[in-house]
């Protein structure tokens, strides 16, 4: 039970964390609107978040235009998305073991 709850990572412990990298997962990408709108948050709250996340190196943020328009959108690193896999894999040991 200890090894298992030792691959359970904090940096996704927040439903707004494990949302933005539950997406990165199935996407190649997503945009900042599209982020905010499936997550229900505000700007602030998905920024911040997405700053820990980049902090951890487990997505990337490039900011661009679009015309006249930012835009910005959020990538899972190769090691965000081999922490996330880890992660998720934790918890389903720990449920099976319930």
């Amino acid at each position: 039970m200890k090894n298992i709850l030792q691959h359970i990572n904090k940096a996704f412990d927040h439903r707004i964390r494990l949302g933005i990298m539950s997406i990165l997962m199935v996407n190649e990408y997503a945009d900042f609107n599209t982020l905010k709108e499936l997550l229900g948050v505000t700007d602030g709250n998905l920024a911040s978040h997405a700053k820990a996340l980049e902090g951890e190196k487990y997505i990337t943020i490039e900011k661009q235009f679009i015309g006249k328009k930012p835009n910005t959108r959020y990538i899972a690193t190769k090691e965000g998305r081999k922490a996330f896999k880890d992660h998720i894999d934790a918890l389903e040991k720990l449920i099976q073991k319930g």
